[in-house]
């Protein structure tokens, strides 16, 4: 999906067409354009609201103190956008000691890395990944022992490569990675080659897990002649000659930033956005790469609220 802004009206026309028609003294108004009264929102879904973003960020509900407490601060602010993106910033990046989660900031990317982990490797647990590890690490030290080092360096990618999902949550949550690079961790391994065998199968899935669609014939005769021979093909653009060239292609093209929107309003809103709503929040994304605030901008809208 390509946005693209076009206009038939010049600046010239635009002159034009005020020098005739407006007055001085005109005053235009806009109907059904009145500013939500939000005194006029009754408690119950305030508290409707505290206890979804709960849920959402942190994966579970608030205590009664909780409750109590965001309630009251959000209705002395009078459900400000402003006091909304303060709770939602508190749930997502406060590192003060919670009981049973550490802190909110490390529940939050937990809960990130459960749902990038259920996208891409159909929700594995970290004992299907410590079992997968375990297994690979104890043949490469086998196969050192015996002297095959072919086999060695195998089972030795294949370990390290699960090594680094377990530790993308907290390269990600102290800022060590992006989330582009833990997508890629979470498609260049053994799991998720299981899940999709054989390259057919590994370039269908990534296209449609990441893009919410499946190749075009070319760019999946160019991505297969990349992944199965290693072979220099041109995707989106650009060239690659291996699996890691190609997913740092397919995790940089438009198209890997749209689909992460489209991931967060499908998970926060049960929805895809609106071409306007993906045109509002790509281009600072693709500077920043900052998802928290993708998801920010949804969690503090009326419509997430439901006080519209």
């Amino acid at each position: 999906m390509f946005l693209k802004l076009t206009t038939n009206i010049t600046i010239l026309t635009l002159f034009l067409l005020c020098f005739g028609a407006c007055k001085k003294d005109d005053v235009t108004v806009f109907e059904d354009n009145t500013i939500p009264d939000y005194d006029e929102v009754p408690t119950i879904l305030v508290q409707n609201y505290v206890n979804r973003l709960f849920i959402d960020l942190i994966g579970r509900e608030p205590v009664d103190l909780e409750m109590d407490a965001e309630v009251a601060f959000l209705e002395e602010n009078d459900l400000s956008s402003a006091s909304r993106a303060e709770l939602v910033d508190k749930l997502m990046f406060d590192e003060t000691f919670v009981e049973g989660d550490s802190s909110y900031n490390f529940a939050y990317y937990q809960r990130i890395y459960d749902g990038a982990k259920a996208r891409m490797i159909d929700g594995a647990s970290e004992g299907i990944i410590l079992e997968d590890y375990t297994i690979a690490f104890n043949q490469a030290i086998a196969d050192s022992m015996n002297g095959n080092f072919t086999a060695y360096e195998i089972n030795k990618t294949r370990y390290e490569r699960l090594q680094l999902i377990m530790d993308s949550k907290e390269d990600l949550r102290l800022g060590d990675i992006t989330i582009d690079e833990m997508f890629r961790r979470l498609i260049n391994n053994s799991i998720y080659d299981e899940i999709n065998m054989n390259t057919f199968n590994f370039v269908n899935a990534s296209f449609d897990d990441l893009f919410y669609r499946f190749p075009t014939q070319e760019e999946f005769d160019n991505a297969f002649q990349i992944i199965e021979l290693n072979q220099a093909g041109n995707l989106f653009g650009q060239v690659a000659q291996n699996k890691a060239e190609y997913l740092t292609i397919l995790t940089t093209t438009p198209e890997y930033f749209e689909g992460m929107i489209q991931w967060a309003y499908l998970s926060l809103l049960s929805r895809e956005p609106s071409p306007n709503e993906v045109f509002n929040l790509i281009g600072q994304f693709q500077i920043d790469l900052n998802y928290p605030s993708v998801q920010k901008s949804i969690l503090i809208s009326d419509e997430y609220a439901g006080f519209n």
